[in-house]
């Protein structure tokens, strides 16, 4: 009888375990409150209201003053972008801002598309919201949100945006794409309490997307859209039908990605490295220190003391630019920074690049977009999404200038469902602006993937 009940319990253990182990984690959070005060006793208004860029005589003369009155400081002979934004470069892109670069005409060019604001958790926030003009005959279009990073806006997106929800093969799926700013960038308002992190971002657009009827939908982001999108995943994964990032450094690494960084230069068949991966991950002091060490010094700054350089940044124009467009430089391609112009205009045109800037000067948002470091890197890297799966079906596609490369052995670690894994033929850390065409192709390659499995 004893050895009867012991089995019994064995099994039953067993089977408790292996359920509790196939269970789907469901990341937990609360509804927040970052607007000023104390919420009204009324509750939020809810409405969505059209929005439009705007400028004005008064915005550019204060500009053109600011840039007039700014102090250049000669680059070092022979110094290219190794030291920074090179000076003699900066003072040609500023000359071009002050004479040549038509504010006005991008403002137009910005509300092209349908800009938008609602109010959630106490923060209006901004998206824009584009429908397709033709749906072909018993077809729906895919509701698609897309978030994007730092330095970065909702601005990155409007090459792509196009070819998603107007597509030219008529094979193609057809995307309604909504395209928030993260609170605290661009034209969302910035929260007014301390603690405002991914989550909460996440937290925020699923009310957003939930708010514009969509019951289920797809997310796409990169740098700081990666980490809200995979938040998203984790806090609905029944409401995100699939998820498409085209970053995804390993927070975590376990057991299996620290024998494959040690042992993967001499045995890279054994962990599935290939000659894609290999040039990407070695040398190992290069490539996981050396390289970290020059391009992360924002990182602490913005992680620790945002508000201090932030006012700095927030007054000066051409300070700016040079804090911005530098890393548009150097995280499109490592090798921009042995050339004097930074190959600023390789993959942007000066027009795109000053536009981006713009939204950060005009909507003066550069010390609460610094902010998102300091309120994500403050909880500490063990935060319960960094150590959880997602296990939404998921697509990565690795472009080769990448700040962090991703073997697909190291993605899987934290993406259990990962239906494509792709090698990008180029581009960098800005691919959805630098490279649109092969974005779209990538996102529309998942999906319609995904959507044949869920026939």
């Amino acid at each position: 009888m004893f050895t009867e009940v012991l089995v019994a319990l064995v099994i039953g253990g067993l089977i408790y375990f292996l359920v509790q182990r196939s269970r789907t984690q469901v990341l937990k959070t609360k509804d927040g409150w970052w607007g000023a005060g104390a919420p009204p006793d009324g509750g939020e208004d809810i409405t969505i209201r059209p929005f439009k860029v705007t400028t004005s005589d008064e915005e550019l003369e204060d500009l053109y003053r600011r840039i007039d009155q700014t102090r250049p400081v000669p680059s070092l002979e022979d110094s290219q972008f190794h030291y920074g934004f090179n000076s003699q470069c900066l003072q040609k892109v500023v000359s071009y801002w002050r004479n040549d670069f038509d504010w006005r005409k991008q403002v137009d060019k910005l509300n092209q598309y349908p800009h938008f604001k609602t109010t959630i958790e106490g923060i209006g926030v901004h998206y824009l919201h584009v429908k397709p003009q033709k749906v072909p005959e018993g077809s729906t279009a895919i509701p698609l949100i897309m978030v994007h990073g730092w330095p970065g806006s909702f601005y990155e997106f409007y090459r792509l945006i196009p070819l998603l929800t107007e597509p030219s093969d008529p094979s193609d799926l057809v995307f309604e794409v909504v395209c928030p700013s993260i609170p605290g960038y661009g034209f969302s308002e910035a929260p007014h309490k301390k603690g405002f992190d991914s989550v909460c971002a996440a937290h925020i657009f699923h009310k957003l997307m939930q708010r514009l009827g969509f019951q289920q939908f797809y997310a796409h982001g990169g740098d700081w859209g990666w980490l809200i999108t995979n938040n998203m995943a984790q806090l609905g994964p029944k409401t995100v039908k699939g998820l498409h990032i085209n970053f995804a450094p390993t927070s975590k690494p376990g057991l299996s990605v620290t024998l494959s960084i040690m042992l993967g230069q001499r045995f890279p068949k054994l962990f599935g490295f290939t000659d894609f991966d290999i040039p990407r991950l070695y040398p190992l002091l290069e490539k996981f220190v050396v390289e970290p060490v020059k391009e992360s010094g924002y990182m602490h700054i913005q992680a620790t003391k945002p508000d201090t350089v932030g006012r700095g940044l927030n007054d000066s124009p051409v300070g700016l630019a040079a804090y911005i467009l530098e890393k548009f430089s150097t995280w499109t391609n490592p090798d921009f920074r042995d050339l004097e112009d930074g190959g600023l205009t390789r993959k942007f045109s000066l027009d795109d690049l000053l536009t981006n800037v713009m939204i950060y000067w005009t909507s003066g948002c550069i010390i609460s977009s610094m902010r998102f470091y300091k309120e994500n890197f403050a909880k500490g890297l063990n935060q319960p999404h960094a150590k959880m799966p997602v296990y939404v079906p998921t697509g990565l596609a690795c472009f080769p200038n990448e700040l962090m490369h991703t073997p697909k052995l190291w993605a899987k670690q934290k993406y259990h469902n990962l239906i494509t894994y792709n090698p990008m033929a180029r581009g960098g850390h800005f691919a959805a602006m630098e490279e649109p065409q092969l974005m779209a192709e990538d996102i529309q390659n998942f999906i319609k993937i995904v959507e044949e499995k869920k026939k």
